[in-house]
């Protein structure tokens, strides 16, 4: 008789232990919340979980891929407390591991993709950059506690389903002011880590204003040594050497984001002034200017050292900028006559066009007469979009009044100003960038852009909470269908990101019209 009921407990402690290693938790990927949202999710209602003994696993025949798995570790290792580790193959791996697979697809766009999550395997598909965008949606369906740099208590549960995605725009990006308060090569790094979340992909650095030079430029050393040396309210500023700015170019590239260097010109140039007496039209340097005042400042436009100054500083920028454009400013140049300003643009660009890159600049370069594959950036005057799509420009999307980052939420708000707009996360939410301007299509926008201006912000975590969670509003008006943006349902789905934001140690403003939870 013992030796029945023995057996008989036996068979039962079996049968859980062989339940509880099969049964997976009934997870909806549908009620994940995922920015920007994907164009196509389907559930399948059970859960994928990741354990100590997962392997990432990519095609052995690609090192981005490789590289794209080692960024994936880093971010799931030190919150799950596992050893995960990085290993290529030549086959679809066995059960409970990640796979990184390129796409056979040859039409693919290179931000598309595609994840495939069963109970037994998660895998990601398309070209390097596509998977990159997938693995930021894979990070958003794990538990926003993955995100932190401690262990945390599992279970790590990915809900069940298919995803396939791609962008509306092929530009996403925002626009950081490092000339009015200067920020360190750590504070952008980390702003990086924070856009490729949400799947942007190009930072525009405004390297400089009349408030200070950013960027080494060997062969003129005065421009950082003095035009570099302060910033708004008269501390001291900073610079980045060219080493330094590559390391920025080299850390956004691994994250699949295009570093763009503006040098405004030929207004808000004071920095580059003040520092050589020559580019001024009397021959004397300005004094260093630690305002927030703009539009009182010109190079002079007839004098061939201008030009000279402007070559060099272009040339040094592309050799050490490997993406396809050179921002020239020209806004706001209000003391620069229009008889001046025209030629000097035309001048500008075509020395841009010499060393190699492309023209991207404000609307106003628009009254110039533009190169092939110049860039408008709209940001104030929809004729200025329209002047540039009839002269055959793409336009950048970034609308003072919708896009300004450093517009405050409301009179409220601690940092930022309002000449634009009050800002509020809805109204960040709610346009269209095809809509804005009569004559300026959908097939006319290359993109859209968030600047964040930083005449008030002097530190990232000032920048973080005007940025966020607004960024995340441009990001899906950029990345998502117009037919599936909704607020009413966006807001749930941003409200669940503040575990996230929480996790990430982000600065984050608590808007009243979200539901955060």
């Amino acid at each position: 008789m013992k030796k029945i009921i023995f057996k008989s407990i036996s068979a039962l402690l079996f049968s859980i232990v062989l339940f509880s290693c099969t049964t997976r938790t009934q997870k909806d990927l549908l009620q994940e919340s995922i920015i920007p949202k994907p164009a196509s999710v389907i559930a399948t209602h059970s859960s994928f979980v990741l354990s100590e003994t997962s392997v990432i696993y990519y095609q052995s025949s690609s090192d981005d891929l490789k590289s794209i798995g080692n960024y994936l570790a880093e971010i799931v290792n030190p919150s799950t407390g596992f050893n995960i580790q990085v290993k290529g193959i030549d086959q679809i791996p066995g059960k409970g591991n990640i796979y990184l697979e390129l796409s056979e697809q040859t039409d693919l766009n290179n931000e598309e993709y595609a994840i495939t999550i069963t109970e037994d395997l998660v895998t990601i598909s398309g070209k390097p950059e596509g998977i990159f965008r997938g693995i930021q949606t894979l990070r958003q369906i794990l538990p926003a506690k993955i995100e932190s740099k401690s262990i945390q208590e599992g279970p790590w549960e990915i809900a069940t389903g298919t995803i396939a995605d791609k962008p509306s725009y092929s530009y996403r990006g925002t626009m950081l002011d490092v000339a009015r308060h200067f920020f360190t090569v750590d504070e952008v790094k980390r702003y990086i880590d924070l856009l490729a979340i949400y799947k942007l992909n190009a930072l525009h650095l405004h390297l400089s204003d009349d408030q200070g030079w950013r960027i080494e430029i060997k062969s003129w050393p005065n421009l950082t040594a003095h035009g570099g040396s302060t910033e708004v309210g008269g501390e001291s500023g900073g610079f980045y050497t060219q080493d330094q700015y590559k390391d920025l170019v080299s850390y956004a590239m691994d994250r699949f984001i295009t570093i763009i260097p503006e040098i405004d010109m030929p207004g808000h140039t004071n920095a580059a002034l003040a520092s050589y007496a020559e580019l001024n039209c009397d021959g004397k340097a300005t004094e260093l200017y630690t305002g927030r005042e703009v539009g009182f400042s010109t190079l002079c436009t007839d004098k061939e050292i201008t030009y000279k100054f402007i070559d060099d500083v272009v040339r040094e920028l592309t050799e050490i900028t490997p993406g396809p454009y050179i921002h020239i400013g020209g806004d706001e140049s209000h003391v620069t006559p229009l008889e001046d300003y025209i030629p000097f643009v035309n001048r500008v660009q075509e020395i841009v066009v010499n060393h190699g890159k492309k023209v991207m600049g404000w609307d106003e370069i628009a009254l110039s007469k533009l190169v092939p594959d110049a860039v408008v950036q709209y940001w104030a005057k929809a004729e200025n979009a329209q002047k540039g799509v009839e002269q055959g420009a793409k336009v950048l999307i970034s609308p003072a009044t919708k896009t300004y980052l450093d517009m405050q939420y409301d009179s409220t708000t601690r940092w930022g100003l309002h000449w634009a707009a009050y800002i509020e996360v809805d109204d960040a939410y709610n346009w269209d960038p095809a809509s804005l301007a009569p004559g300026v299509e959908k097939e006319n926008i290359l993109g859209v852009e968030s600047p964040i201006w930083s005449e008030t912000l002097t530190n990232i975590k000032e920048v973080e909470y005007m940025a966020f969670p607004r960024i995340l509003c441009n990001a899906e008006v950029a990345w998502t269908a117009k037919s599936e943006r909704d607020w009413e349902e966006f807001k749930f789905r941003l409200g669940k990101q503040c575990s996230r934001f929480d996790a990430l140690n982000i600065n984050y403003y608590p808007s009243t019209r979200v539901p955060w939870h």
